[in-house]
């Protein structure tokens, strides 16, 4: 169910991988004990044209969408949780954030719920 979608500067890619990137946030995610393993999902978009603070500052924000029924507590300790690992990562990068929105059960369907 968790989603942890990562928009980035292309310029991150050429410090690590992809794949290292998807992997570190899966296993940073799974280590907070809130969600199955098998049910993390880390999905990457790297943007060769934007800007930051009007220049080409590298950036990572990570939108995470979760199901509701997590304490706030709960839902900032997986923020710290996630921009350590990514700063940990990325050392010079200055610009790293990440929100967590909540999905409402009474409207969320997948495909298995049908």
């Amino acid at each position: 169910m968790p989603h942890f979608v990562v928009d980035c500067s292309q310029g991150i890619l050429r410090l690590r991988s992809e794949d290292e990137v998807l992997a570190r946030l899966h296993l940073a995610a799974n280590a907070t004990g809130l969600f199955e393993a098998s049910d993390i999902k880390v999905r990457l978009h790297p943007f060769s044209t934007y800007t930051v603070g009007g220049g080409k500052d590298d950036f990572i924000h990570v939108f995470s969408y979760i199901m509701q029924g997590r304490t706030v507590e709960q839902r900032a300790s997986l923020s710290r949780s996630i921009v350590s690992v990514l700063a940990e990562l990325f050392p010079t990068v200055r610009r790293i954030a990440m929100n967590v929105a909540e999905f409402e059960q009474a409207t969320y369907v997948h495909r298995d719920m049908l």
